[in-house]
């Protein structure tokens, strides 16, 4: 398995090849560790890329020209090598191409780059998917990076908070046992003070927080000073925030997500998913987000 890196005067990444996943943020002046490091006592990965799918399908699989597929949780692409197809001194961009065994479990031609690039103390992950087939392809894509909290051995998590760039409160949809959304009860609340959330023990005891249509498109991770060190900015409609419940893990995830998991009720093709994307014939989809060391 290869490691790549990216450094600079402030800060160093390292990107394996599989899953093309961003491994490491670390701080070269301040000695410190921004990015989960997977250690699989809590969740084995750091920031894995979601492709084709994000989230669960409702009975593990999708329906498309009339065949059913199987697909686990959030796609295949983080389990697969991409190799390199560009770099230099600032960024480095991988590729994964199509394969007979991804044709099997979904049947569309495609190439999907991602281009890390690293400014200062600032990262722009950068997704293309390109439609390579014959016909109208559907997706997903989303990240699912995690980050260090608390961010000193000394602090709690408890005495961290999240804050958005939306002070009002954010409606969000509830997932059930089995990942999927939950339609037969009204989306939950969550109250901020002036756009700034605690991030409480039991904030994630049902899984994680979904919070759909264009309702914040930044979200920081608050010190118990309430400073920030850590800043996602997205375009997405929807984003996911997620620590595994009752395990005390020391991490929390902000995703950036164009798509999420199939609703309990759903019973159409995949044409038809919810906050899925559709992409014509040798057209491309372009998107990205940034991540920000404070």
């Amino acid at each position: 398995m290869s490691l790549y890196v990216l450094e600079n005067e402030e800060l160093t990444l390292k990107i394996h090849e599989t899953g093309a996943e961003l491994t490491a943020i670390s701080d070269r002046k301040k000695g410190k560790d921004y990015l989960w490091n997977a250690d699989p006592a809590f969740w084995k990965r750091s920031s894995p890329v979601l492709f084709p799918f994000v989230g669960s399908l409702k009975d593990k699989s999708y329906k498309y020209k009339g065949v059913d597929y199987p697909m686990s949780q959030h796609g295949f692409a983080r389990d697969m090598d991409f190799h390199v197809s560009d770099k230099n001194e600032n960024s480095i961009t991988f590729t994964l191409e199509s394969t007979e065994a991804t044709l099997k479990v979904y049947p569309f031609p495609f190439i999907l780059n991602i281009r890390y690039t690293l400014t200062a103390r600032e990262i722009e992950v950068a997704w293309e998917v390109i439609n390579t087939g014959k016909d109208t392809m559907y997706f997903s894509i989303g990240a699912h990076p995690a980050f260090f909290c608390p961010l000193s051995k000394e602090d709690r998590q408890e005495d961290y908070y999240f804050a958005f760039d939306n002070k009002a409160p954010l409606i969000v949809t509830k997932i059930n046992e089995q990942g999927l959304a939950v339609t037969t009860e009204e989306p939950g609340l969550l109250s901020t003070e002036q756009g700034i959330l605690p991030i409480s023990s039991h904030l994630f005891d049902d899984d994680a927080l979904v919070i759909e249509k264009n309702q914040s498109h930044k979200v920081s991770l608050l010190k118990p000073d309430k400073t920030p060190y850590v800043t996602v900015a997205f375009d997405a409609p929807l984003f996911g925030l997620w620590s595994p419940a009752g395990k005390n893990a020391p991490f929390v995830c902000i995703e950036p997500w164009y798509g999420r998991c199939d609703s309990d009720d759903f019973n159409g093709s995949l044409e038809e998913r919810t906050w899925g994307n559709k992409l014509e014939v040798s057209k491309s989809f372009n998107a990205s987000y940034t991540i920000a060391i404070e």
